[in-house]
């Protein structure tokens, strides 16, 4: 049987674009999101490629749903080579002291506790299997705050820590860890973090060629791909124009 990738938030951005790059590369696919119908054509898609796909609609901030989900995966497809924790968002942009309690609640139930029920649930049987790679997808933003981003920026730091201390967890497995931390991207995360405000989303990216999708799927599915003795810990990608969280040249 190929290898097999379950890729947590694929019906969209980084996600969908890590489903359709290890597809190419031959895996075969446990996909999650929430929205069903995009996870059924996602589904078709990808199958049409000559792989297999399972997909498991569910929200990961739903712990109960998780562990019932992954229940459900069939015997044969439990032997997961690959787990991207992609599942992700933002959610506003306003001071700490003038933020909305339920944009905090989101982002910390998905960004970090959604990111640690799938590694409990996934990691015991590679551990137990002495075989597995675990690729979270963080971002520039763990690096240093900006302005606006305070609980957001926290989340991803988070995820950086969180990979850190699970990367010295099974230091005595062959099981790897990779973080990799994307700078801005062009997907609909700007959407999300607006509520819908299309006008404020595209300035994001005004005046730069920002990454996309494929950029970083062709970053995790490099990691993925190196030899076992290899592990990629951390990978810090951006822009051609983007220096740092902050530093953005715009023509």
């Amino acid at each position: 049987m190929n290898k097999i990738a379950l890729i947590t938030g694929a019906t969209s951005g980084i996600g969908e674009a890590c489903a359709r790059r290890f597809a190419q590369g031959g895996y075969n696919l446990i996909l999650t999101g929430r929205n069903t119908g995009k996870l059924e054509i996602l589904k078709k898609q990808l199958e049409g490629t000559g792989i297999q796909v399972l997909a498991l609609a569910f929200d990961v901030r739903n712990r109960d749903a998780a562990k019932k989900a992954v229940d459900y995966i069939p015997l044969d497809w439990r032997k997961i080579d690959v787990l991207i924790n992609n599942a992700g968002l933002a959610r506003g942009l306003e001071p700490e002291y003038d933020g909305d309690f339920d944009d905090w609640d989101q982002m910390i139930d998905t960004n970090i506790k959604g990111l640690l029920t799938m590694t409990r649930l996934i990691v015991p049987g590679m551990v137990r299997r002495n075989h597995g790679h675990v690729i979270n997808i963080g971002s520039v933003a763990g690096d240093a705050a900006y302005a606006g981003g305070n609980v957001y920026c926290a989340t991803k730091a988070a995820v950086k820590a969180i990979s850190d201390g699970l990367r010295i967890d099974v230091a005595h497995t062959k099981v790897r860890v990779t973080n990799v931390k994307p700078g801005l991207v062009e997907t609909n995360f700007s959407n999300v973090r607006f509520h819908g405000d299309a006008r404020r989303a595209d300035n994001v990216y005004r005046g730069i060629e920002p990454l996309n999708g494929d950029d970083v799927a062709d970053v995790a599915f490099y990691a993925a791909s190196a030899p076992e003795h290899v592990q990629i810990a951390e990978v810090l990608v951006l822009a051609t124009h983007q220096a740092n969280g902050t530093v953005i040249h715009r023509d």
